[in-house]
């Protein structure tokens, strides 16, 4: 341990917590830094929370956002949204700064949280990719496990009713949005209330009364409300901001008005339509940087409010709060995730398979049984959240015989001494030829990380690039001619688990 971090942890300021380092805890905030990526925080109390070994089986509320980039939450360091209660379940709970979704896009991503599985397992690595008829899913194993399973909120990975839909795939109770072209919008026309198509009248013929996330906090909280605590319960809430359409109600978008850099997004305006899929999103927005911030910041109240639903009910303390998202930040309708620093110290962002585009805000709070102000740097996954869940539930095998292959975080949640076994965290993104939703898909990206390397190939036949991300967390020193032998054995295992995924495509 350097003289600098024992003088920073003598005087009580906030530190960087670096990429790759042990446990240990959210400090207060400070522009100290040493390593990399930084992550603000405000200050915390020392935790009376001790830590258990068994637990009784926890409700879970399971909070996914689309498209949010590490750096967009208060906690993770942005320097103008405000996000009170997401950092709040932070300093409560623990952070994991090594946390990454399950793909650099939305729905490989969400089956890979949904099925335990990663990349390797997934029959296809494209956005085009559904669930197949027969797949089992988490809310399944929770289900059987006699948890009460409801969806609010964007579904996106199977559309066919009796087959794929959310009902079929283990949710006893849905409200929210069935295909992720109907979720782009924020003020939809209509929704689905357990397969049954329904209206949102203050959307009818165009107008914008009923704001999606709005609605679908309002199911959650209704929901919630109901729960005695005498059954557990898995509550997955799938917003769909901030992705795309960029629009919030205004309350949330004006205190971020003349805050940021802006280039106004034209959509279908004027003369000349918007470059940046117009027909996807075609209104103008004259400040879509403070619009997205106040996406945000709306999400954030939106999470308070469930919170308060858990205190009311006297179920917080035995509930476990998992909140993170899908993938990095995205460029469409007017969005600029470089200019409201949307991926943090990052480099990429939505459809990469550098750290911008996989690692995501990732939060998980306990009351009775995770210590409070904790940080977390064991790389993990989407593909452990299923293996975590299950072994919670009681059921520690049932995942894996479901064909997931993460790990479960069980022990590593309760216990900050408990160490992973190494391994590699896997991705493979096949990009698809010219509009993101063709269909047609080019080249297959792979990315992997062990310990403190992540290796990157750009296409199957490509060279294998390397980062020491502890040295150079934002990617921009590929040093596989310093260390070419490291750079080779992911290239062997790159193959190794192209060759294990073709299985899983047939």
């Amino acid at each position: 341990m350097t003289r600098k971090l024992l003088s920073l942890l003598a005087t009580g300021s906030a530190i960087a917590i670096s990429a790759c380092a042990a446990s240990s805890s959210i400090a207060s905030t400070s522009d100290e830094t040493l390593g990399s990526p930084a992550i603000a925080a405000q200050s915390v109390s020392a935790s009376t929370t001790q830590v258990q070994t068994a637990a009784p089986r926890p409700n879970v509320l399971l909070i996914l956002f689309d498209d949010m980039g590490y750096g967009q939450l208060g906690i993770t360091g942005h320097k103008i949204i405000k996000t009170p209660n997401i950092d709040a379940l932070a300093r409560e709970g623990m952070l994991f700064a090594n946390g990454y979704a399950g793909s650099t896009v939305c729905s490989p991503s969400r089956i890979s949280l949904m099925t335990g599985r990663d990349a390797s397992r997934l029959h296809s690595t494209a956005n085009t990719i559904s669930l197949r008829p027969g797949d089992r899913t988490l809310a399944h194993l929770l289900a059987d496990a006699g948890y009460k399973t409801a969806l609010f909120g964007k579904f996106g990975i199977g559309t066919t009713f009796g087959q794929t839909d959310p009902m079929t795939m283990g949710f006893q109770q849905w409200k929210g949005l069935l295909h992720n072209i109907q979720a782009h919008r924020q003020f939809p026309m209509f929704m689905f209330d357990n397969n049954q198509m329904v209206p949102v009248p203050d959307n009818r013929a165009g107008a914008r009364g009923g704001y999606a996330q709005r609605l679908f906090t309002d199911d959650t909280l209704e929901f919630l409300g109901e729960q005695d605590g005498e059954q557990p319960f898995f509550a997955f809430v799938s917003y769909t901001s901030p992705h795309s359409e960029i629009a919030a109600p205004e309350k949330f978008v004006a205190p971020y008005r003349g805050k940021f850099p802006e280039t106004p997004y034209n959509g279908l305006k004027g003369p000349t339509p918007d470059s940046q899929f117009p027909d996807y999103y075609p209104l103008a927005i004259d400040e879509p940087n403070a619009v997205q911030a106040g996406m945000i910041a709306a999400l954030d109240s939106y999470v308070g409010e469930l919170v308060g639903k858990l205190e009311e009910r006297g179920l917080k303390d035995n509930t476990l709060i998992i909140i993170t998202s899908d993938n990095g930040p995205h460029s469409e309708g007017g969005g600029d995730p470089i200019g409201i620093a949307a991926a943090g110290p990052f480099r990429g962002g939505k459809r990469d398979l550098t750290e911008g585009g996989i690692r995501m805000p990732f939060i998980a709070t306990w009351p009775s049984v995770i210590k409070a102000g904790r940080i977390e740097n064991a790389p993990v996954m989407f593909a452990d959240v299923m293996p975590t869940l299950g072994e919670l539930a009681g059921e520690p095998n049932t995942a894996e015989a479901m064909g997931a292959n993460g790990v479960s975080l069980a022990k590593l949640i309760m216990d900050d001494s408990t160490n992973l076994p190494e391994r590699m965290l896997y991705w493979a993104f096949s990009r698809q030829l010219g509009d993101p939703n063709s269909g047609v898909i080019g080249v297959t990206q792979q990315a992997g990380r062990i310990g403190n390397w992540k290796a990157l190939r750009a296409d199957t036949s490509a060279p294998v690039e390397l980062y020491d991300l502890t040295n150079d967390p934002g990617e921009a020193s590929d040093v596989s001619e310093q260390y070419p032998s490291i750079a080779a054995d992911f290239a062997a295992r790159f193959d190794a688990e192209l060759e294990e995924q073709a299985r899983y495509a047939k």
